[in-house]
């Protein structure tokens, strides 16, 4: 391979953990969260806005690695 699809490579291969770990790191965090929710709720039914916004505040994380992998991509190469 020559450096210029090395370099190809590597920028996809970031592209896409930059998404990735996030998306997982996000999977992870609301798999905990949403049994809390749920116990709370039943609990306590006026806590629905907080538990909206307790389950859309890890999908920041899923957009924000977007935006970098985006970053990533139209990023120029030396």
């Amino acid at each position: 391979m020559t450096g210029e699809s090395m370099t190809v490579l590597f920028t996809v291969m970031a592209a896409a953990l930059a998404v990735a770990v996030p998306a997982l790191a996000t999977a992870w965090a609301q798999s905990r969260i949403g049994p809390a929710i749920a116990a709370s709720m039943a609990e306590k039914p006026e806590l629905a806005t907080t538990a909206i916004l307790m389950i859309a505040i890890p999908e920041t994380m899923v957009i924000l690695g977007f935006v970098v992998a985006v970053l990533i991509l139209l990023g120029k190469t030396a």
